[in-house]
Parts: C-alpha cells; structure tokens; sequence
C-alpha cells in the first residue's frame, strides 16, 4: 500500500512563533519527564512519612503504567479532535494529578494519584511529538526533536539531584506542587500561541478498541512488576495477567479490523518501517532508558564510590547523548538519511554493553567513564529515528496514533527491561550467600555500610557483583543486537528537502 501523503504547510507560519510555541511545548515536556526522575530521591523520605515499604516501588510503577496505556488513545484522540485542546486536557490532568500528590494522606492515595498524573503525562509526551510533526517540515523536525531529546536528557540529569535538594528544603510535597504554577504558564502559552487545525474528519473514537489496548499494554507492564508483587515472574498469578493481556491484544486487533476509526490503524503494519521501528524503540527502551539506575548501582557495588559521586559519572552520559543527538539530528536535516544513524546507535550501544560485561571490579574509573560517554552516544544517535521514521511514513491522518504508538513501545522496553535486570541481579546476588565477615546479608548493603567495612570484605563484595553484571550486561547487549537486525532491515528512506512537503 502506498503510504505517502502531501501534508500541509506548517501549523505555523512564523517562524519566531514557532520557536515561542516550541519552548512552551518544551517546558511541558520537561514537566513531565522530570516528575518521573525526581521522585526518586524523595522517596525514602516519603516512606518515612507513610511507612509501607513494601509498596515503595509502585510510587513510580504507577506513574510508568498509566503513562504507557494511555499513549496510543491520546495520539488518537490528537488526529480525531485536533492537537491544541488534546494538549491542553493532557497538562490539566497532569497538574490536577500533581496538586493530588502532593496533598497525598497515604501511601495509597500518593499511588492513585501518581496514576492520574500518568494519565496526563502519557498525552503530553505523545502530542508535543504530534504537534511538532505539525509545526515542522520533515528535515526541520529531525533538528528540533535533536532538540527535545536534550530536554528528555536533561530532565533525567537534574531530577534525582533536584528531588533531593527540594525534598530537603521545602518537603517532599514540593516536589509535586511546584507543578502548579509550571502547569498554569504552559497553559496559558498554548491558549495564546498555538493555533487549532480542524481535522479533515469526522471523530469517531474507538471506545472497544481503546480499552483493550489500554487493558493489554497494562497487563504487560504489570506483569514486568508481578515478581516483586507475586515473587516470580512464573507464578501462576504472574502467568495469569500475561494470559489476559494475550487476550486483550487478540480482541483488539479483531476490533481495530471492523472499525472505521482504529486506535491504531491496521493498515500502519503494512509499511515495513512502521513494524520495524515499533521493533527498534522496544529494544533501544530497553538499553538506554532501562539500563540507567543499573549503571548507577554497578558503579556504587563495585567502585565503592558514593552515590554523589557516582552520579557525576552520568555527566559522561549527558555530554554523549548531547553530543550525539544534536549530531545525528543535524546530518539527518542535511542528508534526508536516518538509517544510517539507528544502525550506528545500535551498533555502538552493543558494543560497550559487551564491554561493560568483561570488566571487572578493579577497572580503572576513566576506562568505565569513557565506556558510559559512548553509550551517550549510542544513545543519543538512535533515540530520535523512530519518531522521524513513522510520522515520514503514515497517512498525515494517523500521525498521532503513529506517533503514539512509537513512543508506547519505547517505554514498555524499559518496563520490561527493569523487570528482566533486576531478576538477574537478585539470582545472582541471592545465590552468592557467602559469609562475609562484618558485611551482613550481602543484598541488603547499602553504599553507607559498604563504606564502612574493611577494605578486603569491601573487595569481596565488589567481586560478587560484578560477577552479578556481567551476565546483565551482555542481555542489553543482546538486546541491543536485536534491534540493530530490524535497523538493517529499515528501507533507505530519504526525507524530503525543505519546501518540499510531499512524499
């Protein structure tokens, strides 16, 4: 089937507009995705408030499992009703969920509330794509969305330490509140300065549809988390919601078959580079976005190095990313070619996780800061392509389900590429019970008692875990071979020249 289109001129015109309207999709975006990362250092103080270790993780499993279901539904619900208010209903729902948060009595009521604000961060990440895909002709878009992977690189960056500090200062309510007044200036900006295209079409939303995509894609993450919930991945209740998410999926693309206006349109499958980069972004999810707290535990584990100063080793990282994205984005604006660069991504990302897997404890710390700048690298050439790639090839009308569905994968690679490490690290880890003198049980040191020890127990322990990483390493190394396979298999595409909006 022929996929090309001949999509309009820019949603906008001016182009210091469109650059006024790209800051405050900006600025939501990195509302959005920060929220997810600063949460992470407030959260011991959090369970000191409530209590309820056990639920610990899922202050942050809830956010990443309302956020991936509601991808897809909110790209659709963009192509049915218009970019500018879906945009808008997506930041209110985030906000609203942020002022619940941080108004939070218990732990259960911080979860649900982490949910709503999942709800509205999944539409915002999914329409700042779609509106740019509106804003942008297809070589300039590769060089803003350059642009928005800096600010997914820096919301990642700076919100483990801000969640901290804020936490520290003011509370840890700070740190949802402070959505607030962002939330309302975002608001505003897009009520003024983003214009609303009328769809060509009548909307016609797929309720059926939406729900089991939404049911199958929570099953599957839920199931990422069941051997924390159940103890096993296998357990037969871990079995059971992978059985229903099977079913789910099988009835959705029964419907999506029969009704006019699919979540997802059928037909996006018949294009090879709609298949392949859903391919791609479940594996690179899976290597870049699921590796990163893994990282920072190998280094504290095995160097001995404290958690701030471990935490200056991503700093290698966000200077590879930068490095890369802004590279690969520049010379795909130029040449119109983005194969090259997934390939290259790929290529480099395997390449240093089969490295990481052969270095031991006493690695000298400029060779593992070396290794962490090219995965950077790998990073940041590849994680752009996929959103390119789709919205170049689907019918202008399903950009957004396109759009949507492409980052949905991206994430539940990482879902269930946290699910998979931890699993290997807690077998490993859990069969070295190994009497360690002064040291403890070995899986419940912390890098404080770690320091504390002396230096030949200290030497031990890092020498367990190391063996522990290894066989983690070389699964994202498999991994990532995986995706470059389905990067090879991508047709050369060229996007067109600027001026040139037809495909």
């Amino acid at each position: 089937m022929d996929m090309n289109y001949s999509a309009p001129p820019p949603l906008v015109s001016s182009h210091g507009l469109r650059l006024a309207v790209f800051l405050f999709l900006m600025m939501a975006l990195f509302m959005a995705t920060l929220d997810n990362q600063i949460v992470s250092t407030a959260l011991p103080t959090i369970v000191g408030d409530f209590g309820e270790l056990e639920r610990f993780g899922w202050v942050g499993s809830a956010y990443l499992l309302a956020t991936s279901a509601v991808m897809p539904v909110y790209g659709k619900l963009g192509d049915l009703f218009g970019r500018k208010y879906v945009m808008m209903a997506a930041v209110l729902i985030f906000v609203l969920g942020s002022v619940l948060c941080g108004l939070a009595w218990s732990m259960d009521s911080l979860i649900a509330a982490r949910v709503v604000q999942g709800l509205g961060g999944g539409g915002i990440m999914v329409s700042i794509f779609s509106i740019n895909a509106e804003l942008f002709e297809p070589r300039e878009r590769a060089r803003y969305q350059s642009y928005s992977s800096l600010v997914l690189m820096a919301s990642g960056t700076v919100g483990p330490t801000l969640g901290g500090t804020m936490s520290d200062l003011f509370g840890w309510r700070s740190i949802f509140l402070i959505n607030l007044p962002i939330g309302i200036i975002v608001l505003t900006g897009l009520v003024l300065l983003l214009p609303y295209r009328r769809p060509a079409r009548r909307p016609k939303i797929d309720y059926g549809g939406a729900v089991l995509l939404a049911a199958a894609v929570a099953s599957v993450v839920l199931w990422a988390d069941s051997a924390q919930i159940f103890g096993s991945l296998l357990a037969w209740q871990s079995l059971a919601i992978i059985g229903l998410g099977a079913l789910c999926a099988f009835l959705w693309v029964k419907v999506e078959a029969r009704v006019s206006e699919p979540i997802i349109p059928l037909k996006l499958f018949r294009d090879s580079t709609f298949s392949l980069f859903l391919v791609i972004s479940l594996m690179t999810g899976g290597v870049a976005i699921g590796m990163v707290n893994y990282f920072a535990f190998f280094l504290q584990t095995t160097t001995g190095l404290t958690p701030t100063t471990a935490g200056l080793f991503f700093i290698a990282t966000t200077g590879g990313i930068a490095l890369g994205s802004l590279t690969a984005g520049r010379l795909i604006s130029m040449t119109g070619r983005y194969k090259p660069f997934v390939v290259i991504g790929l290529t480099l990302n395997m390449t240093v996780l089969a490295i990481f897997s052969q270095i031991g404890a006493g690695t000298p710390l400029i060779i593992v800061a070396l290794l962490m700048l090219l995965q950077g690298l790998a990073i940041g050439f590849g994680q752009q392509a996929p959103i390119i790639g789709v919205q170049n090839s689907a019918p202008r009308a399903d950009v957004g389900a396109a759009t949507g569905a492409v980052t949905l994968t991206r994430m539940g690679g990482a879902a269930i590429a946290i699910s998979i490490y931890g699993a290997i690290i807690g077998s490993q880890v859990g069969h070295a019970a190994i009497d360690l003198p002064g040291a403890g049980r070995l899986a419940e040191m912390t890098p404080k008692m770690m320091a504390e020890l002396p230096e030949s127990t200290r030497h031990a322990i890092a020498e367990i875990y190391s063996a522990a990483f290894t066989p983690l390493f070389l699964t994202g190394a498999c991994i990532a071979a995986i995706g470059l396979v389905a990067a090879l298999a991508l047709k050369p595409v060229r996007l067109p020249p600027a001026g040139d909006r037809g495909h």
